[in-house]
């Protein structure tokens, strides 16, 4: 059943996802990359949609990548979203950019569009060549009823992936309800470095290509790039937004009175599909959340905020409910970040654990028992300015070694 609660004028859906907008579908099916799970998904846009992205820092971005900017940049606009799992596509040379091509132009030719109207993007192993006959078969069946499912298209992009991640949001600008949803996938290589995973949003708003872009990028800042699995940044990863204007209102700019509501809808959706990601994380299980106050400014706590969540150290020690308040301490201490430790204070939940430079008391078993919940919360005040911000992250357990040690077999 749908779950609704409303904040202000928007309201959040939990289990809408990327065909709540007008004008909007999606589907997924099994080609045969995967042995027997959904490897081919796809979203589609009645009418071609102003489009903003965000990419890998990574310096070996996988084909797909290189081949869907380089689209996006002859019109500032998609029609439709290719996407294989199973395959990364990704350090395979001349060939990969060819076959990344190929599927492209396979799929536009489907929906009789131009092929730079379509994005592609894969996500799997490393160094291996796409089984284009298995893709190519795929593309020539997938748009057939059978595979016209939206649930098929969340499932279609997951790898280890434990669960489908999908929120909805609801706003009302000029009268008009506008819509924004969004599915992504995630579970390993992600650290805060835009970009970890992969992020479709999809919305039916009217709106101008290059404020989509500054929204998209400054929500990204707040969301996708402060959450951490692992500390790596893998090579295919990105986040692609679809807006195709097809709810009537008059052009989002900058300066639309709604424009700061617009944008905070979008960073609803993203803040959501993050805290997914990250509690998803390979062997995970906890949702680990810093919120770091008191900072001279907003980059310096979200420093202190990626430090802490970064560290293996403090990870560990929350998957085994140990109240060591010194790896957070010392994670906050190596951020780079200028901090007096006679400000600092530190509280797990709601036990204060550091205080002025020394450790404050505390019952060791009540600590334990909070660090036992699904969701925990540390809090980091620097005591010395007005700035804050918030990290995800999750524990590290022997899972995640299992899974990573076996991952291509």
């Amino acid at each position: 059943m749908t779950q609704a609660t409303s904040t202000n004028k928007i309201v959040v859906i939990e289990d809408a996802s990327i065909t709540l907008p007008e004008g909007y579908k999606a589907g997924g099916m099994h080609c045969g990359i995967k042995k027997k799970r959904l490897d081919l998904g796809y979203i589609v846009s009645d009418v071609p949609a102003a489009v903003a992205g965000v990419y890998t820092t990574n310096v070996f971005q996988a084909a797909p990548l290189i081949l869907t900017q380089e689209s996006i940049a002859k019109e500032n606009k998609i029609q439709a979203i290719l996407v294989n799992s199973g395959n990364a596509n990704a350090c395979t040379g001349e060939q990969g950019l060819l076959d990344a091509a190929e599927m492209q132009k396979r799929f536009a030719d489907e929906l009789g569009i131009q092929p730079h109207l379509v994005a592609v993007t894969s996500t799997g192993v490393i160094g291996e060549l796409l089984p284009m006959e298995c893709i190519n078969a795929g593309i020539e069946q997938i748009l057939q009823s059978e595979f016209e499912q939206e649930e098929n298209f969340k499932h279609s992009i997951l790898t280890t992936d434990t669960c489908i991640k999908q929120i909805g949001v609801q706003i009302k600008i000029d009268e008009h309800t506008i819509s924004i949803g969004g599915a992504a996938k995630g579970s390993g290589m992600i650290h805060p470095n835009m970009a970890t995973m992969l992020g479709f949003v999809t919305t039916d708003a009217n709106i101008a290509q290059e404020d989509l872009l500054a929204a998209l990028k400054d929500v990204t800042n707040q969301t996708f790039n402060m959450i951490t699995v692992d500390g790596d940044t893998s090579t295919n990863d990105m986040v692609l937004v679809m807006a195709n204007g097809l709810a009537g209102n008059e052009q989002l700019t900058k300066e639309h009175p709604d424009w700061g509501s617009f944008v905070t809808a979008l960073g609803i959706v993203c803040k959501e599909l993050a805290k997914k990601i990250a509690r998803d994380g390979e062997g995970a299980t906890k949702l680990v959340e810093v919120q770091v106050s008191g900072a001279f400014s907003t980059n310096d706590a979200k420093a202190v905020g990626k430090s802490i969540i970064s560290s293996n150290l403090v990870k560990t020690a929350i998957y085994g409910t140990d109240p060591n308040w010194g790896r957070i301490v010392t994670a906050a201490g190596y951020s780079g970040v200028p901090i007096e430790p006679q400000l600092l204070e530190v509280s797990i939940g709601q036990y204060k654990v550091f205080e002025k430079g020394l450790p404050c008391p505390f019952v060791e078993e009540e600590v334990k028992s909070y660090l036992e919940q699904e969701n925990v919360v540390i809090y980091v005040d620097l005591n010395q300015g007005e700035n804050s911000a918030t990290a995800w992250g999750c524990d590290l357990t022997y899972d995640y070694v299992k899974i990573n040690a076996s991952y291509r077999t």
